[in-house]
């Protein structure tokens, strides 16, 4: 009868432990399966990704073409409204505060709040960019939201009067060649007179 006490693990799912630098006849001993000498042999030797030993390496070989995004991406810092809980009520929530209160380090292209969390009290809050969901939240609140370029909240189709017409007059292009006979004909006027 199988019992808590004589549970064996099947045979073969187990295997003996590597035992490392203990003779020649350990079948791992002398040099521990490391090899003679060089780097590799040495304790805390090691080898980065990709090195080829000074050789130019295959990501330096290879041609670079095409577009990356990458080079254009812009990144936020995240700020979150359970991270603004502690503060107190009509504060001033800005880059300068959230470096000070280390909420924000290091560089970034802007913040964006988020609505992660409750807010129990008002804060006018400047900002990059907010989420519709802390929006909501900030306002209920009874805080203020103020973009960082100077809008109080995001433009929408509403704003934006479709009736409106051009009131500046449009420039008249000229070309070289129109002009130049403009001057000619001037100077023949002229000489007439």
């Amino acid at each position: 009868m199988m019992r808590l006490h004589n549970l064996r693990a099947r045979p073969g799912s187990r295997h003996r432990v590597k035992r490392l630098g203990c003779g020649e006849s350990s079948g791992h001993g002398k040099t521990s399966g490391k090899g003679h000498k060089g780097q590799k042999a040495r304790s805390g030797g090691s080898i980065r990704l990709g090195f080829e030993g000074g050789q130019m390496p295959l990501i330096r070989r290879l041609p670079k073409r095409g577009f990356n995004n990458a080079a254009f991406h812009k990144r936020y810092a995240i700020v979150n409204l359970d991270d603004l809980g502690d503060l107190k009520a009509g504060t001033i929530v800005n880059e300068q505060l959230l470096r000070e209160s280390k909420l924000v380090r290091g560089h970034f292209a802007g913040i964006k709040i988020l609505g992660n969390g409750e807010l129990k009290h008002d804060l006018k809050v400047e900002a990059d960019k907010v989420s519709a969901a802390a929006r909501e939240k900030i306002e209920k609140a009874g805080g203020t939201i103020t973009l960082r370029d100077g809008r109080t909240r995001p433009e929408t189709p509403e704003d934006v009067d479709l009736t409106a017409t051009e009131t500046t007059p449009k420039k008249r292009s000229t070309s070289k060649a129109a002009a130049k006979a403009k001057s000619q004909a001037k100077k023949k006027t002229s000489r007439k007179s």
